[in-house]
């Protein structure tokens, strides 16, 4: 357990596995007497039953919301089969959530009612604090293949304010993915919260990826399943492996980890990462994919490196953070677990004060992103915010 008393925020985790002390000490760690919101990211290796009533019966007084995950980042750094999370209480935060439910049925309506409806709140519970220093935060199913929509809709109806979040995540046999709220966990739903602060903050969202020379075209795909069954023409995955040089029956999620594939759009390229080889040789993947769309395989640069430079410009912009909510692709993750940089950079990160998780899928403004870590760095003291 972890307890940090620093202002208005506080920070911490468990590594107990039994759900009842997981829970008792998160809540030991990171109760406020002022608490506008409690956050947590959990394993999926907890009795979920079990969790979400002791977490349920010792947060109810404050609001509570979270999400599964594929690996916690914590004030200890990396771990895994743990809890952790964060508080944040007035008068530095105001914040208002609501859930997005039966998102296999979400339209652009509900997405523009929800932000109507908590901005209005937020207005009402917030209106000494300036109404240009909020932002969004989106906790996902993983797995429901629905995010860009969401996201989209949500974005759109937000306008000024930015938006990041994570796809909830669990083990790599993507069975099943939860987030939290009112009191229960729950599948093909979201939660939408929106955060009023007077400290610094800053969005980010980075990628260590630089394009390559070689180019895949989706000649056969479902675009609600999210799979690819046909690469130049050919079987997805056979066609994938052979430009990478390799066999398909290689293929695993450290070789999607470590060669996965870009899209431009708009002149940038975002990753779009491969989350399976499926029995008939179709690829799945963690985002939207259509036929026609031209794919190029990325190439890795210096990760190490890119948390670095990232930290820096946090430190430049709004200071020491004194919490960033993290939201990292388990891909990612993966990678730094193949390259032996998880121990260094999960200091770097507590170091840092990064709470959060390894996720399915991330969203930065209106776009849905993978292999990325996303999220918020919130500094100490009143200065105009940065995005």
């Amino acid at each position: 357990m972890y307890v940090s008393r620093n202002t208005c925020i506080r920070r911490g985790f468990s590594r107990a596995g039994d759900p009842a002390q997981a829970a008792r000490d998160l809540f030991e760690a990171i109760y406020h007497p002022d608490a506008s919101l409690a956050m947590f990211f959990c394993s999926t290796d907890y009795d979920l039953h079990t969790l979400e009533r002791e977490l349920s019966g010792r947060f109810k007084d404050v609001p509570l919301v979270g999400c599964t995950s594929a690996g916690e980042i914590t004030p200890a750094g990396y771990l895994s089969g743990s809890i952790t999370g964060f508080a944040l209480a007035s008068p530095d935060f105001i914040t208002v959530a609501a859930p997005v439910g039966d998102l296999r049925r979400f339209s652009i309506l509900q997405g523009h009612e929800v932000v109507r409806d908590l901005r209005g709140q937020l207005e009402q519970k917030a209106s000494d604090i300036a109404p240009d220093n909020t932002f969004a935060l989106l906790l996902i199913d993983g797995l429901c293949k629905c995010e860009e929509m969401v996201v989209s809709s949500l974005s759109a109806a937000l306008g000024d304010i930015p938006l990041f979040g994570g796809s909830s995540g669990g083990d790599l046999r993507f069975r099943s993915s939860y987030v939290f709220h009112g009191g229960q966990f729950h599948t093909d739903s979201a939660v939408l919260v929106l955060v009023r602060t007077r400290l610094p903050f800053k969005l980010f969202t980075t990628d260590h990826f630089v394009s390559s020379d070689t180019k895949m075209v989706v000649t056969e795909a479902d675009p609600v399943s999210r799979i690819v069954t046909e690469i130049n023409a050919e079987p997805a995955g056979r066609e994938y492996a052979r430009l990478l040089g390799l066999d398909e029956n290689t293929l695993s999620p450290m070789i999607f980890a470590t060669h996965p594939v870009v899209v431009k759009v708009g002149g940038r390229y975002y990753t779009r990462s491969i989350q399976k080889l499926n029995d008939d040789g179709s690829l799945s993947f963690f985002c939207a994919i259509d036929k026609g769309i031209v794919l190029t395989v990325a190439k890795g640069t210096d990760i190490l490196d890119n948390v670095r430079r990232l930290f820096r410009g946090i430190n430049v912009d709004v200071g020491p953070p004194q919490l960033v909510i993290g939201c990292e692709g388990v891909l990612r993750t993966l990678e730094l677990e193949q390259k032996q940089l998880k121990g260094e950079v999960g200091r770097l990160l507590a170091d840092n004060n990064v709470v959060g998780f390894s996720s399915f899928g991330e969203q930065y403004q209106s776009m849905h992103v993978n292999q990325t870590f996303t999220g918020a760095a919130i500094g100490i003291g009143i200065a105009p915010h940065s995005i």
